[in-house]
């Protein structure tokens, strides 16, 4: 079982100086404590998402990092000029010496893609293109491309990725069916939603890597929780109760600005992150608690949903610098290591 961090880098209501710089201190302390990866979202003109540029900001993050991986979750392929983001790859994999991590997505927000003059209803044949490019460029010394939304012809490919042929893949699923490609493909997931819907993401992956020959344990197969860990549930509770709704608001604030009633019209959304975290625990989707409570909880996570990899949510809202370092120093002092040791007497 590895363990890493997810982050939206949503507003906390804070001048963002600060918050970039309490992030990055952050992200010192998830390197320090063993956390196996580190992965930002993509976001643009919403509160949800200040790493609107996650290539700049990790380039910082390879600099004040030494052991963790690192990358978006995802790069929005269809916002990108391929070429430019081929060299922007290259670019962070060499400086954080070969822990770049490439997460790809077409974008799941209509508005943040028209925003960009894109017709989101295009989005899926750009990224598929956006993508052969990508792979094309990355492992050539000379990139050559017809396509209908990209052309090039005899670009030299002056920069390389430390890690050949390409860094290794991370793709966000959310059904059964999507989890197809990037078993065959070699390509780690991260899902989100119910435990039966996460099971089911996963059961389908080990399948197609079983059928393929390949062992599914190589790969992550990984969910999106929020957790809060303290000394005493109350303690962690009475954190992630006032934080939540503040990550909440900025989930869907693009929907609230455009009038939508996220509750009403989305019930889906509203089913994944319903409007209290108290309801989120009930739902299974997060924990708040001491230690104990938290390696319970990640127990049972694994054992229902065949998860290998708990990619955490360990700062949002308004969390402030000290409850987050706290949360994740129990988290990696007194969470993980039982996983650890079962891991390997399992092995034994």
């Amino acid at each position: 079982m590895k363990f890493g961090v997810f982050d939206h880098m949503d507003h906390p209501g804070r001048p963002l100086d600060q918050h970039f710089a309490d992030r990055l201190r952050l992200t010192e302390a998830y390197d320090q404590l063993g956390l196996y990866g580190y992965h930002v979202a993509e976001h643009h003109s919403t509160t949800l998402g200040c790493a609107a540029s996650p290539g700049v900001y990790l380039s910082a993050v390879a600099q004040r990092t030494k052991r963790i991986l690192f990358g978006p979750l995802v790069f929005t392929l269809p916002l990108y000029n391929p070429l430019r983001l081929i060299e922007e790859v290259c670019m962070l994999d060499q400086m954080g010496g070969g822990r770049f991590q490439l997460g790809v997505g077409k974008g799941v927000s209509h508005y943040e893609t028209e925003f960009y003059g894109i017709d989101f209803g295009k989005t899926q044949p750009m990224y598929h293109e956006a993508f052969q490019v990508l792979m094309k460029g990355l492992a050539s010394d000379e990139l050559t491309f017809e396509g209908k939304f990209y052309r090039y012809q005899d670009v030299p490919m002056v920069l390389c990725p430390l890690q050949r042929p390409h860094p290794p893949l991370w793709y966000g699923t959310a059904f059964p069916d999507s989890a197809i490609w990037p078993a065959a493909n070699d390509v780690h997931i991260v899902t989100l939603g119910h435990r039966p819907g996460v099971r089911a993401i996963v059961d389908r992956y080990r399948a197609e890597r079983n059928r393929l020959g390949k062992n599914p344990d190589d790969m992550c197969m990984g969910v999106t929780r929020h957790v809060v860990v303290a000394r005493t549930d109350d303690e962690a509770q009475r954190i992630a109760r006032r934080a939540y709704p503040r990550w909440r608001d900025s989930f869907t604030w693009l929907w609230r600005r455009h009038g939508v009633d996220v509750d009403t019209e989305f019930p889906i959304i509203a089913g994944l992150y319903p409007p209290t975290f108290e309801e989120l625990v009930a739902k299974g989707n997060g924990i708040a608690g001491s230690p104990d409570t938290v390696r319970k909880y990640v127990a049972d996570e694994a054992r229902e949903t065949g998860i290998n990899y708990l990619v955490s949510w360990l700062a949002f809202g308004d969390m402030t610098l000290e409850e987050s370092l706290r949360s994740t120093e129990l988290l990696a002092r007194e969470v993980i290591p039982a996983f650890a040791t079962a891991q390997a007497a399992a092995a034994e």
